[in-house]
């Protein structure tokens, strides 16, 4: 449980979660409706957006009520064992043991419970991330050539990204960037991202005539998916961080 809340001028806001100190951060944005509260996908910070009006009292009170949730993140985080030959790489949604001959080619090979990698141990993992961006790269490209057809617009430009707080971006210039870590959802809640996406090229907002066209391009359940990444999508970063 939450044992306190610190303040210190000359330090971060701080909570207690398991027996460690967690920061928090607080941001405002003028956009902001809400307040939304997150774990650093590292486990590294407890971070908060507000909107410009909200005190920030009220923000570290909601923190404090969320303690317990909080503590079960990290739980989960703390318990992802770093990943090496042996252990385990979520692949298309589906656990794989990571299985390393070094004696073999260098690549890797997907099996129905296993990805199989050769070549040095110590160069195994910055390998099999490279190799899951740039499958992640021709999953995107295979379901935008799906979806943009469907929905009337070309093609877009794709660029993968990091980032820590969302699964994609459209801009107004046309260019879909999206996580590279989703290639090892799900294909369903990894497509659902990229329909949400398109759609974004013709509505730029969460309008019923977006959620319409959204509605009309994915074909599964959009509200599983959905649930899925809230429960499941942290777990995505842990592998490599």
């Amino acid at each position: 449980m939450l044992d306190w809340l610190r303040r210190d001028p000359r330090a971060a806001t701080t909570l207690q979660l398991g027996g460690r100190e967690v920061p928090v951060e607080v941001r405002r944005l003028g956009h902001a409706r809400r307040l939304t509260l997150r774990l650093a996908p590292d486990g590294s910070a407890v971070r908060i957006t507000i909107p410009r009006w909200t005190p920030t009292r009220e923000a570290l009170e909601f923190a404090r009520s969320r303690a317990e949730w909080l503590e079960r993140q990290l739980e989960r985080q703390v318990a992802a064992p770093p990943l090496a030959p042996g252990g385990a790489l979520p692949w298309l949604g589906v656990p794989r043991r990571l299985l390393h001959d070094p004696a073999a080619r260098r690549g890797v090979i997907v099996e129905a419970e296993a990805l199989r990698v050769g070549g040095a141990a110590e160069s195994v993992v910055p390998r099999l991330r490279r190799w899951v961006q740039a499958e992640a790269r021709a999953l995107f490209l295979a379901d935008l050539a799906d979806y943009a057809p469907r929905a009337g617009v070309p093609v877009p430009a794709l660029a993968l990204t990091s980032a820590q707080r969302r699964w994609g971006s459209c801009s107004t210039g046309g260019i879909v960037r999206l996580n590279w870590r989703l290639a090892m959802a799900p294909e369903a809640v990894r497509r659902s991202v990229v329909a949400h996406e398109v759609a974004h090229l013709i509505h730029f907002d969460h309008s019923p005539r977006f959620h319409a066209l959204l509605a009309d391009l994915f074909e599964g359940d959009l509200p599983a998916a959905n649930a899925w990444l809230k429960q499941n999508g942290r777990s995505l970063y842990a592998p490599f961080g």
